[in-house]
């Protein structure tokens, strides 16, 4: 894939950077800063949603029939580095990143024509509800049981990690439909509301005093039948689908972002180690880049790209863990300032040490789930060694 910018390429650089400039202010900018999760602060990241759904941006990976950009693998990718660059607020991944693309892909077309154009104008807020108390990355293990009972299911049991439960008005979630069978094989896919009666939500409070992860409860939750995505029993298969769109996530842009706001700090700091490790991650996320383009050329020609998507997770979050724990070597006892409520939208707490040093910590405890979520990387490696390498 030739990655070299002709002049329409350049031209759409020029249009998306004088795009961002007109439309992002002080409270964005703001919230793309303070962001240290998968996702920006509620209010700010809304108002940009609706901000990109009025431009036709919002949804740059979808078909453009559906209401994407139509744009190229080097259209997107100068859209990821230019709002990178500038640290625009991060939209919720789990509506246009996941559960759009696996309906574009799986879904009737009736569900189609109602879930789409809500996910893109941000009427309808997403979570995921896979993950369960003893299932993460056994997620087949998974107990949360559906029963048909007529034209619905009746569900039961509990999700846990639910990024952004709190905001969320739909959920997507994985069920067990059937428990005489092998695991993988008794498995549905549903579309949840989450104002269904005998829902209930739990917060969890992260390391980093955010609250981005929660506990969902299913009582006696009925969901009509013809919200199930693809056939009784094959959501594992509609949940790989989606997977592939998780772990297809854009790394590179704001991996280089990040190691170009430590590169003044680990200069300060004197230290060759720290330089050494520095220019060691500055190679390794241009191999994250190389990566990202293999496997959008893969998307875009319609090919399977598993095996790159897994290869694309495990390089970008570890490299990612490695720059923030680089970050908190180089601040060395400056690390241990804790000012969490800096990181509130308008705070006007004054700041202990430098000023760009305060979401250095907050980024190195929250990032720590970055090699878990979305499938573990050992799993990860295991897809490698079956897919990529035949063991």
């Amino acid at each position: 894939m030739d990655m070299q910018l002709k002049p329409e390429d350049e031209a759409f650089r020029q249009e998306v950077r004088a795009f961002l400039d007109e439309h992002l202010d002080a409270e964005l900018r703001e919230a793309g800063e303070k962001t240290s999760g998968i996702s920006s602060a509620h209010a700010p990241l809304m108002r940009w949603h609706k901000i990109l759904h009025a431009k036709g941006w919002v949804a740059p990976g979808w078909p453009q029939e559906f209401g994407g950009t139509g744009w190229s693998d080097m259209q997107r990718y100068i859209w990821q580095s230019e709002c990178a660059r500038v640290n625009t607020p991060k939209l919720y991944p789990m509506g246009l990143g996941m559960i759009g693309p696996t309906l574009i892909a799986c879904g009737t077309k009736q569900q189609q024509e109602y879930y789409l154009p809500r996910l893109l104008s941000g009427a309808h807020i997403w979570c995921q509800g896979y993950s369960e108390p003893g299932s993460g990355s056994d997620l087949a293990s998974l107990q949360c049981a559906a029963v048909r009972d007529g034209d619905d299911y009746i569900i039961n049991g509990s999700k846990i990690w639910t990024s952004y439960a709190q905001h969320a008005n739909h959920i997507f979630c994985l069920v067990r439909t059937d428990k005489t069978t092998k695991p993988q094989a008794g498995i549905s896919f549903l579309l949840i509301e989450m104002n269904s009666p005998g829902i209930s939500v739990e917060p969890i409070i992260t390391l980093a005093q955010d609250h981005e992860v929660n506990q969902v409860f299913f009582d006696n939750v009925r969901v009509p039948v013809a919200n199930r995505v693809g056939a009784e029993n094959d959501g594992w298969s509609v949940a790989k689908t989606l997977l592939t769109f998780e772990r297809s996530s854009a790394y590179a842009a704001r991996l280089k972002l990040m190691l170009g706001n430590l590169e003044p700090l680990v200069a300060d700091s004197g230290d060759a180690a720290l330089a050494q490790r520095h220019a060691a991650l500055s190679i390794r996320v241009a191999a994250v880049e190389m990566t990202e383009f293999r496997v959008q050329a893969a998307l875009a020609d319609g090919r399977p790209n598993s095996s790159g998507s897994s290869q694309l997770k495990i390089m970008g979050t570890e490299a990612q863990q490695d720059i923030d724990r680089l970050a908190v070597d180089a601040l060395g006892a400056r690390a241990a300032v804790w000012q969490p409520e800096r990181r509130e939208m308008g705070a006007n707490v004054a700041a202990i040490g430098p000023e760009a040093t305060q979401g250095i910590l907050a980024d190195f405890l929250n990032n720590r789930a970055a090699s878990i979520y979305g499938g573990s990387n050992e799993v990860q490696r295991n897809i490698l060694a079956k897919m990529a390498l035949g063991l």
